[in-house]
């Protein structure tokens, strides 16, 4: 079964798979407790849970950590156990200009340690590597937000691959930011196809520095193999 890059340990931008270029401001952390899956032909899998921690290093400097629990079901077998370790940092190397029309853009390297048992469908087994660059820019209370990168994936069953991805969100009220998001994956692994996709999905504000983030959403091709249903549920801690 073939599953998004990152897109249930990364992926990704909470809660979507395209990410966004901001990190926290310096010396704060951000912390998103989540929980994630995919179902696809036969089974599915998810992350019960994944921590997604990151901490503003420096002005425009994110660093980012997102250890996790992996569930893997499939016909005959269910296994559960540590997934794979993310680690990367996030640099903004262009500011926004709010009263023109530069966005902001950073640079994102993500590297996935080998931490979870491949036997056991838990990990990939090689160590994985991601380079987007995401560029954002709000108007008015339109947020809209893209970009892409090259995935290394080494290894026999691996193979390089593509990240596409835009999302568009409006400000519907103080509290509630809610949008959509397309995507492209192209395949992972020999044998695999072309994983497009789609999420609607945002975030409520429940209590200052605290936020609840959903999305949910299927392919737009080959979803029975890649993914019939994702969806993904995270509580948002900012101190």
């Amino acid at each position: 079964m073939a599953t998004l890059m990152f897109a249930c340990r990364a992926e990704a931008g909470p809660p979507f798979v395209t990410d966004d270029p901001e990190p926290p401001e310096p010396g704060q952390w951000e912390v998103i407790s989540t929980v994630t899956g995919t179902l696809a032909r036969g089974g599915g899998d998810a992350s019960l849970p994944l921590i997604d921690a990151n901490y503003g290093a420096a002005p425009g400097l994110q660093l980012h950590i997102q250890p996790q629990m992996a569930y893997v079901h499939a016909p005959g077998e269910t296994h559960y156990g540590f997934g794979d370790l993310e680690i990367g940092a996030k640099y903004r190397f262009i500011d926004e200009d709010e009263n023109g029309w530069v966005p902001a853009v950073a640079f994102y390297p993500l590297f996935e340690i080998p931490t979870g048992d491949k036997e056991r469908g838990l990990g990939g087994g090689v160590g994985r590597t991601f380079l987007p660059i995401w560029a954002q820019k709000t108007i008015g209370k339109w947020t809209v937000y893209g970009g892409g990168g090259y995935g290394i994936n080494p290894g026999a069953d691996g193979k390089d691959a593509w990240l596409v991805g835009a999302v568009a969100l409006y400000q519907f009220t103080e509290k509630l930011q809610f949008g959509g998001e397309l995507y492209l994956q192209t395949a992972e692994a020999p044998g695999d196809r072309d994983a497009p996709g789609f999420n609607l999905g945002g975030s409520y504000e429940l209590a200052e520095d605290l936020n609840l983030l959903f999305s949910a959403g299927c392919g737009l091709a080959n979803a029975s193999e890649n993914n019939r249903f994702s969806g993904y549920l995270g509580l948002q801690v900012i101190y």
